[in-house]
């Protein structure tokens, strides 16, 4: 006789760590999945640490058999989205279940339950937790690891969601550059002499970030961020609080020689945010339940500044505000990354997510040399 499924909330610090732990009981036989480190996934669910719950209503559940936790699903509404973009969606995120389809079918209406109850008349998901953090469903690409920041999934996910009445809202796309080539050949002549002839008509210059000045660096590139991405769909303005909480996160891990400002007249017109991709050391330390966090930590360094693993880089993200789109400020940049990763040996380059609809940027990274290698579906399900 099968059991009683059960759909409960995740509210105290003991349900949110069996919430976080789950993960490794539905990925434990994938050798491309990267665990998270567990103390981080933890301040991430914290509404204490975590600034995104100052502008959002959330909930968490989780589905149990027999008191064993066997699928995971967050519910949330982020006020600022709607107020921004004149809506009433709310968003599922979070979700991880065994390969059982009552499990994922009474999550995902869990989550459409809560939206709804909340006057929402849509839900999109799934988003961990919006636009400016980890999105999307993995569909096509399970040929290796997820690079730094980027979802994974098992591929039965596909299924259970779009069973569940979920259509397309939007690709997200992953394109994947050879550096190899460039290795070999060096950056593209009429790259470089576009980002020349820029530089010496216009007065555009690239320049590294000063980690001197970090905090006044973090201030423009939010002002560029919350303008350039203005536009994109999904796209909400980051608070003050959450730009400075990524900012520290990702102070960590920032390599200064492959983040530029492009400057005309000295202002910063655009700017570039490229990380290495930490999901190559993370995966050989493999964190784990139980495992004293220090211990992986320590094998983490071993493998990122001992061992150099890292080989692939991320374009996370770029981008130049408008009235300087379309007169190569976008070489000047291109060219200077290109000429650091070099430098620093890098071997790929992912450059994600780019919209599918954004033609801009996805003529950019084809003119790099970049190809579609994944991509990443946000889905939708009107809520009657």
């Amino acid at each position: 006789m099968t059991s009683r499924l059960e759909i409960r909330p995740a509210q105290t610090p003991e349900e949110r760590l069996d919430f976080v732990r789950f993960q490794w009981t539905v990925y434990r036989d994938d050798p491309y999945w990267v665990p998270p480190l567990i103390s981080e996934r933890v301040a991430f669910l914290d509404p204490q640490r975590n600034p995104f719950y100052r502008h959002a209503d959330l909930a968490l559940f989780t589905a149990r058999r027999d008191g064993e936790v066997v699928g995971t699903i967050a519910a949330l509404v982020n006020h600022r989205h709607n107020e921004y973009w004149n809506e009433r969606v709310g968003f599922f995120g979070l979700f991880e279940v065994i390969e059982d389809r009552e499990t994922a079918e009474a999550l995902l209406e869990r989550a459409c339950d809560w939206v709804r109850q909340r006057g929402m008349t849509a839900i999109r998901g799934p988003a961990n937790f919006s636009t400016n953090e980890e999105i999307g469903l993995l569909v096509d690409g399970w040929d290796g690891p997820p690079v730094i920041m980027m979802t994974y999934n098992p591929r039965y996910y596909v299924d259970f969601i779009e069973g569940a009445g979920f259509t397309k809202a939007m690709d997200l796309l992953a394109y994947m550059v050879d550096l190899e080539t460039f290795h070999r050949d060096g950056i593209p002549e009429r790259l470089l002499r576009v980002a020349r002839k820029v530089e010496e008509r216009r007065g555009v210059r690239a320049r590294p970030i000063d980690m001197r000045h970090f905090d006044e660096e973090v201030a423009r590139f939010k002002e560029i961020y919350n303008s350039a991405w203005s536009r994109n769909w999904g796209f909400v303005p980051l608070t003050e609080e959450e730009i400075e909480h990524i900012a520290a996160q990702l102070r960590q891990i920032l390599d200064p020689d492959l983040c530029f400002f492009v400057e005309k007249d000295g202002q910063p017109i655009g700017a570039a945010l490229i990380l290495p991709d930490l999901n190559q050391p993370l995966l050989k330390a493999y964190p784990r339940p139980g495992t004293p966090e220090w211990w992986t930590l320590l094998k983490l360094v071993w493998y990122w500044k001992v061992r150099r693993t890292v080989d692939t880089a991320r374009a996370y993200a770029g981008g130049v505000i408008e009235p300087h789109r379309g007169v190569g400020a976008d070489a000047v940049m291109a060219a200077a990354v290109g000429q650091a990763l070099l430098r620093k040996g890098y071997r790929r380059l992912e450059i994600s997510w780019i919209l599918e609809n954004n033609v801009m940027m996805r003529r950019m990274a084809e003119a790099f040399g970049g190809r579609v290698y994944r991509t990443y579906r946000v889905y939708e399900k009107a809520l009657r």
